[in-house]
């Protein structure tokens, strides 16, 4: 059995005072004998915080980005290493809006992945097609170029202790969500994709759905064969939504 994986991305919000009552109430729902992991990945400026009030709960914690660079004259980069000192467990990488918004390649997402493994981090490279793409029938092609970009550079034994996210990006902040069906088609093809260079850490490898994931539509979604859990953007940030998300990937 997989392991099962629900990750909160807070994405540009929060507050001091925001934070620290969206941790006190997952804090008080969220025990350490769930049978779902659950993270949450902030802002680089509260990881300090989250540190301080999640360090010894159930809950794990990590960024949302990281530089594909160590150190060095990059300003405005934080590097995996920087994340991992604050206790971090994740740290997403290739998400949608840092590929569309801020120019990330498949190669260099990749290299953020790499980076983040160096660090010692759990990285989460994500994966999805747009609209057009799907609509032109191209989904399993862009998931193709995402996936294998990743392969060049890491070789599929470099997936092993890795996770990937498949987030259509039709999906994401837009309230709609690829049907159950759908999801689990593309991660199907995903698994299938990185079996075919090798099967045991492709039968290992938790793949998450993201795209408007919400408390009404996780457990179907999570029923699928490979869906193993959720990156979850705007319901992580209300506790009781997002509590629910991890009780439906703890359910199945």
């Amino acid at each position: 059995m997989r392991s099962k994986v629900v990750v909160g991305n807070w994405k540009l919000n929060g507050s001091l005072a925001g934070n620290e009552a969206l941790l006190a109430a997952l804090l008080r729902e969220i025990p350490r004998n769930g049978s779902a992991a659950c993270a949450v990945c902030v802002p680089y400026p509260y990881l300090a915080q989250v540190q301080g009030r999640l360090a010894g709960s159930a809950i794990a914690w990590g960024a949302q980005d990281v530089s594909r660079f160590d150190q060095g004259a990059y300003t405005g980069e934080v590097s995996g290493k920087m994340v991992a000192e604050f206790g971090a467990r994740y740290a997403i990488v290739g998400h949608s809006e840092r590929r569309a918004i801020f120019g990330d390649t498949d190669a260099i997402a990749a290299e953020k992945y790499l980076a983040a493994r160096r660090a010692g981090l759990t990285p989460i490279f994500c994966v999805g097609e747009t609209l057009a793409e799907r609509e032109g029938g191209r989904t399993q092609a862009v998931l193709a170029r995402q996936v294998d970009a990743l392969l060049e550079k890491c070789g599929v034994a470099g997936l092993d202790g890795g996770i990937v996210a498949y987030e259509p990006v039709w999906a994401i902040g837009t309230g709609r969500t690829a049907t159950s069906a759908q999801a689990d088609e593309a991660q199907a093809f995903i698994r299938g994709r990185i079996a075919a260079l090798g099967r045991s850490v492709a039968e290992k490898l938790p793949i998450l759905y993201g795209g408007s994931v919400k408390a009404a539509n996780a457990a179907e979604l999570f029923a699928m064969p490979n869906v193993d859990g959720g990156l979850v953007g705007g319901a992580s940030l209300v506790a009781e939504e997002f509590v629910a998300i991890w009780r439906a990937a703890g359910a199945r």
